[in-house]
């Protein structure tokens, strides 16, 4: 494909123009600090507002086969997995009252998964369920999860409302000990963390945050007793009241419909608009998705990312906007395979995001009616830039009159709070509620975060072997020096924009090694020259990400303006291509990954 193919050489100067100016417009030299943690004097908004489990109880002194950090489709699926093969002590610790993970924590009006619920939802064969949406609301996912656990018998010894605060290994014993902020302190052969990416919530650093005398909380705590109602909507506390959103990423696009349909007024204060796509949700029914057979889910969902991730295949099974955009989301992964012409990709690319854009572009202008708003809401970035939304809603509460877009981007957001509200500008605009729709802090969470210490042989810290040696592993599950300590995560193996079928290829392979391990009297413990020799698989072709990131607007994605660090990150061939991987290495290499238990 040339330029003169689609869209001129002129027209893409353009919008490169355009891209840089409102890019620059955004930027704050604040960086991710223009965020707070929820934590210390901000505390109370990480509170669980819906735990049932939270009594007293003895601290434990047990021991387990397996602790599993993290209640979330991570550790749910670790759990499964293990079960499946014939782990019988397995322990997951949990944060939350129940399982679930953002699923247990995120239940805000409007929710709902933005990938087809019959790809996103795991286990479903194993299961027997077919889910009744295209895309399901966030309690059908929550149940699901619930389901998952239930069946694999994960309650037995679970604990819940309960943090990890460190791990340290015991070479005496072979074995971890496990230390919670609840006293316990029991031991666990093997140890898999599964604390997700997106986990801790953050606050907009507002200057004045705390003089504000309205009521405020954030999304993934959202508090029915002040807005009544359900995530189904019927927000009746807020008939008369005038509330604020600062947020309008994937979380806001599904909030402020519902916020729009019972509050007396909705300010929305928006920094940077998303790109907003047809959702087109319906009921589905067993018939529609191809439920009539053994391993239909499974099909589904690698019909799914092979679509995404450039593979050719017969048919479209799901046939949304993920796979009528050929993967242009994916193709920006740090996972995903390069062609020998860079310059030509890169042209080609640009020029299917610009029709892309000109399309969403046009969406927006098309279903808002005042013209002035229209033009505030049309995202001018890339794709890739932003995690894409779907809502055949949000743009359409704009034309209500109760509705009013605030744009930020020149003061940089709010500018100040106040008692009686926010100050953008030379505006005060008074409210009764402001809602966080801020989202999480990437990164933070789980064994990279500090909150949690792990200690491998001789005591060496995980976060002072990162820092002196640079991360290092076998497929990003397993590191030298912590010996049966498995992470499941994107760092070092690959990423989709349907995640919980990398954590499901994560832990069918974790279980592996687990059973491996036993089978050969051994520790899960990869060699210093099986990690680098992964090492040089991920710099064998690792992408350049610096040409695209650091030209797109502020976001989570480029750590607010700043860029994303070049190097061997993820496996540079995609998901698909290091799910394959990962099934061949465990049918031939195995003992890489085993090193000798020592004697007791």
């Amino acid at each position: 494909m040339t330029y003169s193919d689609a869209i001129s050489s002129e027209a893409l100067a353009g919008l490169r123009r355009r891209y840089r100016l409102e890019r620059e417009r955004r930027v704050r030299p604040d960086g991710t600090r223009q965020y707070l943690s929820a934590d210390a004097e901000f505390g109370f908004y990480d509170e669980d507002p819906y735990a049932t489990r939270t009594g007293e109880r003895d601290p434990l002194r047990d021991h387990v086969d397996v602790a599993v950090v993290g209640g979330g489709f991570g550790g749910i699926l670790a759990g499964a997995r293990l079960r499946q093969q014939g782990v019988e002590r397995i322990r997951v610790v949990e944060k939350g009252g129940d399982f679930g993970g953002t699923w247990y924590w995120n239940r805000y009006p409007g929710i709902h998964c933005d990938v087809e619920s019959h790809v996103y939802l795991p286990l479903l064969d194993e299961t027997g369920y077919v889910p009744e949406w295209k895309y399901a609301p966030g309690e059908e996912i929550r149940r699901h999860a619930v389901r998952i656990a239930e069946k694999f018998d994960l309650y037995a010894d679970a604990l819940f409302s309960t943090s990890v605060t460190s791990l340290a290994w015991d070479d005496t014993t072979q074995s971890w000990i496990v230390a919670t902020d609840r006293g316990d302190a029991f031991r666990a052969t093997y140890v898999v963390t599964a604390t997700g990416t997106l986990t801790e919530l953050k606050l907009p650093g507002i200057p004045g945050i705390e003089d504000f005398r309205g009521h405020t909380f954030h999304t993934s705590r959202w508090d029915y007793g002040y807005t009544g109602g359900t995530p189904d909507g019927g927000l009746t506390g807020l008939a008369d009241r005038r509330v604020g959103v600062v947020g309008t990423g994937a979380t806001g696009v599904q909030v402020i419909p519902k916020l729009a349909e019972d509050a007396g007024h909705v300010y929305v204060f928006q920094r940077t608009p998303s790109t907003v796509d047809v959702r087109a949700n319906r009921r589905t029914t067993a018939r529609d998705v191809g439920a009539d057979h053994d391993g239909w889910a499974r099909e589904r969902r690698d019909n799914f990312l092979q679509i995404v991730s450039g593979e050719s295949v017969e048919r479209d099974l799901v046939a949304d906007q993920w796979t009528a955009g050929a993967g242009l989301l994916e193709k920006l992964l740090p996972s995903f395979r390069r062609p020998s012409d860079r310059q030509g990709f890169e042209a080609a690319y640009e020029i299917a995001d610009a029709e892309k854009m000109n399309a969403i572009r046009a969406r927006v202008e098309h279903v808002v009616a005042d013209a002035d708003t229209a033009e505030r809401l049309k995202p001018w970035y890339r794709y890739a830039c932003k995690r894409p939304t779907f809502s055949d809603a949000y743009l359409q509460a704009f034309n209500r009159d109760n509705v009013t877009l605030v744009d930020t981007a020149d003061t940089h957001g709010i500018e100040r709070m106040t008692e009686h509200g926010v100050v953008v500008g030379d505006t005060e605009y008074q409210l009764d509620c402001l809602v966080f729709a801020t989202g999480f802090s990437v990164g933070v969470s789980g064994v990279h975060s500090g909150k949690l210490s792990v200690s491998g042989r001789d005591g060496v810290r995980l976060l002072d072997a990162l820092k002196q040696r640079g991360p290092r592993s076998l497929h990003g599950l397993t590191r030298n020096g912590f010996p049966n300590l498995i992470q499941l995560g994107a760092a070092q193996s690959a990423s989709s924009v349907n995640f919980t079928h990398v954590l499901d290829e994560h832990a069918v392979h974790a279980a592996a090694l687990v059973a491996a391990a036993e089978a050969r009297g051994a520790v899960v413990e990869p060699s210093r020259e099986a990690e680098d020799a992964w090492l040089a698989v991920l710099s064998d072709g690792a992408p350049d990400h610096e040409w695209f990131h650091a030209e797109c607007t502020p976001g989570y994605y480029n750590g607010e303006g700043r860029g994303r660090p070049n190097g061997p990150t993820a496996y540079p061939h995609g998901a698909a291509a290091f799910h394959d991987l990962l099934t061949r290495w465990r049918a031939t290499s195995m003992s890489d990954a085993l090193a000798v238990r020592r004697p007791s």
